[in-house]
């Protein structure tokens, strides 16, 4: 039995296409809470953060928009993350990936205070890994992996609490990388399973070595979901649609492996614009998908021995 702790993140400035502020709510009314509950895990819904107001921080990059609203959202998602991973497994209901800065920064600082590395799974269509000065869309859910992993460019947030080892992050189901992302990607160790990786080795073999190593190091697992690692024809509720994502069995074998393995220690969903659903479809798959990650089986079978 897991203690999962709800904290609503709706966050709407990290992209242009407003909607995703509804998010966390549409979580809830798909039933993720009695999800949690009816596979025996306790569930507390704190509800949603409410950050400070914006300051007056301002960056050379032009096209970078609602700055001083990120860096606010920031600052108290790190606060309420940090708070949260004392207490149990915390579930950040999204909202963009902008809410990923700050959750980053708290399970992060977590990690930090007892002793123990911090490793990140990205399922993302999207390696997010701009800084604020290589960002042409100005769109900050383009840039957490980038704070996180230590790059430079981030002067007006606040410093990262414990940079993340490149070798702790892996970026799985990639098919939308931006030439400045791939220019940086490449001179760092981050583990970027694209689909042609999928494609060619499956979805086990690379998930597994993964895993592997965040258990040789008694790892902490932070895992981001974005809605936008599916593929748009079973998940239409994003405004950044990639073709060709994870298919629905792709995606629940994932989160059955991740099930298994017994880390996890914390999760995004994010990305989830109600606004584009078609009657709630998308919220109910990722729901779904969290059943999977928290141990619904339609058969059980004797755990992989590592």
């Amino acid at each position: 039995m897991t203690h999962c702790i709800l904290i609503g993140a709706p966050v709407d400035e990290g992209q242009r296409r407003p909607g995703c502020l509804m998010g966390p709510a549409a979580y809830r009314v798909a039933g993720l809470a009695s999800t949690l509950a009816a596979l025996g895990h306790t569930v507390e819904d704190r509800g949603d953060v409410a950050p400070a107001p914006g300051r007056d921080q301002a960056c050379a990059n032009p096209a970078v928009h609602h700055l001083p609203e990120i860096v606010a959202w920031t600052e108290a998602l790190a606060a309420a993350g940090a708070t949260a991973m004392e207490d149990g497994l915390p579930i950040f209901l999204g909202g963009d990936h902008a809410l990923a800065l700050g959750t980053l920064a708290g399970v992060a600082a977590h990690a930090h205070a007892a002793g123990r590395p911090q490793f990140v799974l990205w399922l993302d269509a999207h390696a997010d890994f701009h800084t604020l000065e290589t960002s042409v869309s100005g769109n900050l859910h383009g840039t957490p992996m980038a704070y996180a992993a230590g790059r430079p460019g981030f002067d007006p947030f606040p410093p990262f609490p414990a940079p993340i080892p490149a070798e702790n992050i892996c970026m799985f189901g990639i098919r939308s990388v931006d030439p400045a992302e791939l220019s940086a990607l490449r001179e760092t160790e981050i583990t970027v399973n694209d689909m042609r990786v999928l494609d060619e080795h499956g979805i086990v073999a690379p998930l597994r070595a993964f895993l592997d190593r965040v258990r040789a190091a008694q790892g902490l697992l932070h895992v981001s979901l974005d809605v936008d690692f599916l593929d748009p024809s079973l998940a239409p509720a994003v405004g950044t649609t990639v073709p060709g994502g994870a298919t629905f069995r792709e995606a629940h074998l994932v989160c059955e492996l991740l099930h298994d393995s017994g880390l996890m220690t914390s999760l995004d969903l994010v990305e989830l614009n109600p606004f584009l659903d078609e009657r709630g479809r998308t919220a109910k798959l990722m729901v779904d998908l969290v059943g999977s990650l928290m141990g619904r089986k339609v058969f059980d079978r004797p755990t992989r021995s590592y």
